[in-house]
């Protein structure tokens, strides 16, 4: 089993650029013991014939395929538009930009 002690913290926290107090090095020395404890456990129980996984359950893309299918044209998607200006939807300015 893993023992680490106060300059491991220490040290680990002066790479992840955190800065502890003594009293925090010291409690978090025994909550990052007991977290190295437990990745050992999983890497005990880990077996050779069980195959590396991101996602404990099989993604399946939802997405439709990309097809071309009939819509509208320019003229009929501006139609009801209430200010087209050369083809496009016409919209108020909101920056005072010239």
């Amino acid at each position: 089993m893993s023992n680490l002690s106060r300059d491991d913290v220490a040290h680990v926290a002066m790479l992840a650029r955190i800065q502890l107090e003594d009293s925090e090095l010291d409690r978090l020395a025994g909550q990052l013991d007991q977290i190295v404890d437990w990745v050992g456990q999983v890497n005990e129980v880990a077996a050779a014939d069980v195959p590396p996984m991101s996602h404990p359950l099989p993604l399946v893309n939802v997405t439709r395929p990309d097809e071309v299918r009939p819509s509208l044209t320019a003229e009929q998607a501006l139609a009801n538009a209430p200010d087209p200006e050369d083809g496009r939807f016409g919209v108020p300015r909101i920056l005072d930009e010239e």
